[in-house]
């Protein structure tokens, strides 16, 4: 417990759980704040983890959006990488630039380059994505001779250009903003471990034994 109170979040957590023990509650309580002395020492760590990596997601896109929008295409390619995808080679190739055809880069699935995946990121704050940049990007990958491609924005993509991609021939991954930070934070890129803990238990096949 003392290294979970080491975080800002948590000791929020158990403020808010202690004020529901009787006491006025300035604050709603969430559904998610349930009694501290109802968590097992592994939920409250789990608690506590889900807790601040919620805001770590918020930190990474503001520091996205802070960049210029080439960062988010070179980005992407880099988590592509991380994730395993970029064959043997393990690595992406950009394309971003003024006559980039409307693909930001690609990625290819193994040494010789037979099967690839292309990619567009748009770095966009208040706009979603819809059906007519989905449809752009279908075209793009008709033009190069692509039916695989991963759009990946900061924001969010409307309910219509989800409907369109699911419809198309072409085989088409779409991932919001939020999507793109838990990847980030799932597969180390653009995060760092803080800590790390080894939690022990009871080993019952020692005692056991004859």
């Amino acid at each position: 417990m003392g290294v979970l109170l080491q975080f800002p979040e948590y000791v929020t957590f158990r403020t808010r759980t202690n004020e529901r023990k009787g006491k006025i509650v300035a604050v709603p309580a969430e559904p998610s704040a349930i009694e501290a002395e109802d968590l097992s020492p592994i939920e409250a760590i789990s608690e506590a983890i889900a807790t601040v990596h919620s805001a770590l997601e918020g930190d990474l896109l503001s520091k996205i959006i802070e960049q210029p929008p080439v960062f988010l295409e070179r980005l992407v390619l880099r988590l592509l990488t991380r994730m395993g995808y970029g064959g043997l080679a393990g690595d992406g190739i950009h394309l971003g630039g003024p006559h980039d055809a409307g693909l930001d880069g690609l990625i290819r699935l193994d040494t010789l380059g037979l099967d690839v995946v292309y990619v567009q990121a748009k770095r966009y704050t208040d706009q979603a994505v819809g059906r007519p940049e989905i449809q752009a990007f279908v075209g793009a990958l008709h033009g190069a001779q692509a039916s695989r491609g991963v759009f990946i924005t900061t924001n969010r993509f409307t309910q219509d250009a989800r409907t369109y991609a699911d419809r198309v021939n072409a085989r088409l991954v779409l991932i919001d903003g939020q999507q793109l930070a838990r990847l980030m934070i799932e597969y180390d890129c653009g995060v760092v471990t803080q800590e790390s803990f080894t939690l022990k238990q009871l080993d019952e096949n020692f005692f056991g034994e004859p």
